[in-house]
C-alpha cells in the first residue's frame, strides 16, 4: 500500500464499522444525510475517495488503487472487517476491494451499479469542466451561466458546480480533472479477474428503479463475482438513490448492515 492516499473522511457514530464511498464528481459529504442516520446504528465513516473532496490528488485513477486508498484506510484505524456502502463509482471500487481483499470487508452494499462496462457522459462532463475559463469567477452562479452551453441538465450540473471552490484567482475545482480524464475509460469499465474469482461474504444491490445503470444483462457477472448477492430496486429512484429515496434506501439497508 506504498502509493495509497490518506483519505479524507467524516466520521458518526459508534457500532459495528461502516465505511461509504461516494460516486464520480462527488464527495462524502454527499451521503451527510445518510450517514448521519446510519450513525444511530454504526460507526460510519464518509470518505473523499482520490482525486475528490478534500483528499489528495494523485496521478492514478483506477479502481484497484481506489480500493487499495481504502484498504489502508481501514488498516490505518484498525477496523478489522467493515461493511461497505459504496455508490456508482465507489460501488465498484468498494466490489475490486472485496474480491481482492474479502477479509477486510464484512458485507457489502452495491448502490446502482453493476461490476461491468457502462458507457456514460461523464467523459463529456470532464472535457466541460476542464474548459470551463474560471479566472475571476467568484461567484457560482456566474460559472453556472458560462457552463450551462456545455451541460444544460440542470440537476448535473448543479451537481458538478458543488465542486467549486475558492482560489487565489477566484474560483476552482477541488477535483482532479487532469488525472480523472486520463483515468475516465477505466472507470467506465471493470477490472477483469481471474476465473474463478469471488467475494463469498453478502452482498445487497440496491437499484433505482428509474435508472438504466443496472441492467437484467448484468446479473450473471453479480452471480458470479457475487454468489450470496441478492438485488432490490427502489420504486421511483433514480441513480442517486440514496437522494431521491433516503427513508425507502434506509428501510432496505439498516437491516442488512445490521444482521449477522
Amino acid at each position: 500500500m506504498a502509493d495509497a492516499v490518506d483519505l479524507a473522511f467524516s466520521e458518526y457514530g459508534a457500532g459495528r464499522p461502516v465505511v461509504i464511498l461516494h460516486g464520480l464528481f462527488g464527495a462524502g459529504a454527499n451521503w451527510t444525510a445518510v450517514a448521519r442516520q446510519l450513525g444511530e446504528r454504526f460507526r460510519v465513516f464518509a470518505l473523499d475517495l482520490r482525486n475528490h473532496g478534500a483528499s489528495p490528488w494523485a496521478p492514478r485513477m483506477d479502481y484497484r488503487s481506489m480500493a487499495a486508498d481504502v484498504a489502508a484506510f481501514i488498516a490505518a484505524r484498525r477496523l478489522g472487517r467493515a461493511a461497505l456502502v459504496g455508490h456508482s463509482m465507489g460501488g465498484k471500487a468498494a466490489m475490486v476491494l472485496a474480491l481482492t481483499q474479502p477479509a477486510l470487508v464484512e458485507r457489502l452494499v452495491v448502490v446502482d451499479i453493476a461490476p461491468v462496462a457502462h458507457p456514460s457522459a461523464n467523459a463529456d462532463y470532464v472535457e466541460a469542466m476542464r474548459a470551463l475559463d474560471l479566472r475571476g469567477v467568484t461567484r457560482r452562479g456566474a460559472a453556472d451561466a458560462l457552463l450551462r452551453p456545455r451541460i444544460p441538465d440542470d440537476a448535473v450540473r448543479l451537481f458538478l458546480l458543488q465542486n467549486l471552490v475558492p482560489g487565489p484567482d477566484g474560483l476552482r475545482w477541488r477535483l482532479n480533472l487532469g488525472a480523472i480524464a486520463e483515468g475516465m475509460d477505466e472507470l467506465a469499465g471493470f477490472p477483469e479477474f481471474p476465473a474463478g474469482t469471488e467475494y463469498a461474504g453478502p452482498v445487497l444491490v440496491v437499484r433505482g428503479e428509474r435508472s438504466d445503470y443496472v441492467q437484467e444483462r448484468d446479473l450473471p457477472a453479480f452471480r458470479r463475482l457475487f454468489p450470496r448477492s441478492r438485488m432490490v430496486a427502489i420504486p421511483r429512484a433514480g441513480h442517486w438513490v440514496h437522494a431521491d429515496r433516503t427513508e425507502d434506501f434506509l428501510a432496505e439497508v439498516v437491516p442488512f448492515l445490521a444482521a449477522s
